[in-house]
């Protein structure tokens, strides 16, 4: 009676069709049209170091888990999440090796020794890109320039042309007019990393994720109208150069959208309150526009991310919703008759 047997499990008794896989295989169904414009910008290396970076990320979580003895999670999708984007926020030209050494750092380091999928405090992927630039700086700055003739080998990427990005250009501080036109940028006839060159490409699986409840709209639009309306007001446009295309370019050049829809908004590392995921946008977005007019490095959505996850925690507590029917007179009873009990708990252990 196979049908008729109970489960006994604890509150809340609620069910969803909607699990972790469901969700991750709508993130890589949205992240298909950056892949393709990944491709076709810098050849087939791109679609062979997105499968090497896989194909590790699920072999280093299935070996961590196997040794730790704790249940094989590969199965989710969410390794290969990791995987894919991990590639998307890195050059071509990085050698394989490279690539799998950012695959052990973001799925063991960060995601595994804190406990696995859900109690990680860091995006795994731009964890693993910011490791990846603190050891080899060279090769993450080495970029391949669109078109066929650029592009790279599958076995060796030495023989690729590189150059400068748009943003890696002094145009910003310099006022030099960079040569790629607002519509490259939009398009992907630009340089860069494998899956942020394309910005309608990303906007359309941003929007296919919106449509499909798996993100919501605010962290994404808080993040991309801040540094819309900071690169507007404080334009630094060089003279020739209109202030509004000034504007367009600073949202299209980097991985704005590429952070804005799949990084700053996965479920374990942002805010879990309407007003956090606002406040999270906004900061994250004053913290883009920061690192790019004032730092060292020109593009800043790796770190602006990486530094907002860490604030969550803040944001959470203090965009808490009020539990309905406490006053405030009951929230301080409670306070006190918690700092009564551990102090009643204190005493009795010093006796």
């Amino acid at each position: 009676m196979e049908e008729y047997k109970l489960s006994v499990a604890s509150s809340p008794h609620a069910s969803s069709p909607v699990g972790t896989k469901n969700l991750m295989r709508d993130v890589l169904i949205a992240l298909i049209p950056a892949m393709a414009m990944g491709i076709y910008v810098f050849g087939p290396r791109a679609l062979t170091t997105t499968l090497v970076s896989v194909i590790f990320c699920e072999i280093f979580e299935w070996g961590y888990c196997k040794l730790m003895h704790k249940p094989n999670p590969c199965g989710d999708l969410s390794a290969a999440i990791t995987g894919v984007l991990l590639v998307f926020v890195c050059p071509v030209t990085l050698p394989y090796w490279t690539i799998i050494i950012g695959d052990f750092f973001a799925i063991v380091v960060v995601k595994q020794l804190f406990g696995g999928l859900g109690t990680n405090f860091l995006n795994p992927a731009l964890a693993g890109r910011a490791f990846l630039m603190l050891c080899y700086p060279v090769p993450m700055t080495t970029w391949v320039l669109p078109g066929k003739e650029n592009w790279a080998s599958v076995l060796s990427a030495t023989d690729a042309v590189t150059g400068a990005t748009p943003l890696a250009v002094d145009y910003m501080k310099g006022g030099i007019v960079p040569e790629a036109s607002v519509l490259d940028m939009f398009i992907g006839n630009i340089g860069g990393c494998v899956g942020e060159v394309s910005a309608i490409a990303l906007l359309i699986g941003g929007i296919y994720l919106i449509a499909k409840g798996v993100i919501r709209i605010r962290i994404p639009a808080a993040y991309i109208i801040t540094v819309a309306v900071l690169t507007l007001v404080f334009s630094r446009a060089p003279e020739g150069v209109n202030v509004f295309s000034w504007m367009l370019r600073e949202i299209f050049a980097g991985g704005l959208f590429l952070g804005a829809f799949f990084m700053a908004t996965d479920y374990v590392t942002s805010p879990n309150t309407p007003k956090g995921e606002v406040i999270f946008g906004i900061g994250a977005g004053l913290l883009v526009v920061f690192i790019r007019y004032f730092g060292g490095y020109p593009e800043g959505v790796c770190y602006s991310i990486l530094i907002m996850n860490i604030c969550v925690w803040l944001i959470d507590k203090a965009t808490l919703p009020k539990r309905f029917g406490v006053t405030a007179e009951m929230r301080k009873a409670e306070k006190e008759k918690a700092k009564a009990a551990k102090k009643a708990a204190k005493e009795g252990a010093e006796a």
